[in-house]
């Protein structure tokens, strides 16, 4: 009885056990399980943008980062079953698909999660003024405040789509863009938003005019920030302000 166990789970015998999969379902069945994982991944990457953003408009931080999302499903050094010639060579041939290596590189993260030199993008200041507040994570204040005359144009920093062009109560007329490699620029106490939501824009592109709107201000100024992989940073790091 033994044997016959072994010599049936260990050759192409099995396939022919009624109800047992044969290699081409089990080759689709594999594949769409690896869809599956990706899917999942996509969908919590999804929401911690969403969160991403929620905080960046209530000037929460934190240190959640859609890159560092890994796989769930998959965990192939916890399989313990033997596993046939046929199913090795199953295996190997879909782990080898450029379908698999589209997501994860050798380390486990997403393959696009590498980020690219600063030197490689060419900031836009935002506005000519004089910076009377500077980033301070202790304070709370994330971001730089430029004080400027009434009516000035407020421009890109960075080419990128609107994600956001509306009023609160603390911080008036805001507006703030998608950039490239997760960078989010704010831009708030506007009087007038020249850009609605979705529109995309250029580097140096009048994109509002600046004001004092907002409960949270004490005269005309542009308050702005940056943000990367949904934490805020040093905007003078990045800008050369004058």
């Amino acid at each position: 009885m033994s044997l016959t166990f072994v010599l049936i789970a260990n050759t192409s015998i099995k396939e022919y056990i009624p109800g047992y999969p044969n290699v081409d379902e089990r080759r689709e069945l594999y594949k769409l399980n690896i869809i599956a994982d990706s899917l999942l991944i996509d969908i919590e990457k999804k929401n911690i943008y969403i969160e991403n953003i929620k905080n960046i408009f209530a000037d929460d931080p934190f240190n959640e980062d859609v890159s560092e999302v890994k796989p769930s499903i998959f965990r192939y050094d916890t399989i313990k079953n033997i596993k046939s010639y046929n199913d090795s060579i199953l295996r190997a041939e879909f782990e080898n698909q450029s379908m698999y290596n589209l997501y994860f590189n050798e380390s486990g993260q997403l393959a696009e999660s590498s980020k690219a030199s600063i030197k490689s993008f060419n900031f836009f200041i935002p506005l000519q003024g004089i910076i009377t507040s500077r980033f301070s994570l202790l304070d709370k204040h994330y971001g730089v405040d430029l004080v400027t005359s009434h009516n000035e144009a407020v421009k890109a920093t960075l080419e990128g789509t609107v994600i956001f062009s509306g009023w609160t109560l603390e911080t008036g007329y805001i507006i703030s863009l998608q950039h490239s490699r997760n960078f989010i620029s704010v831009y708030k106490h506007n009087s007038v938003l020249l850009k609605k939501e979705g529109d995309h824009v250029m580097a140096g592109e009048p994109i509002a005019i600046s004001g004092q709107s907002g409960e949270l201000t004490t005269g005309p100024h542009l308050h702005f920030e940056l943000w990367e992989n949904g934490t805020p940073v040093d905007p003078q790091e990045y800008i050369l302000f004058n």
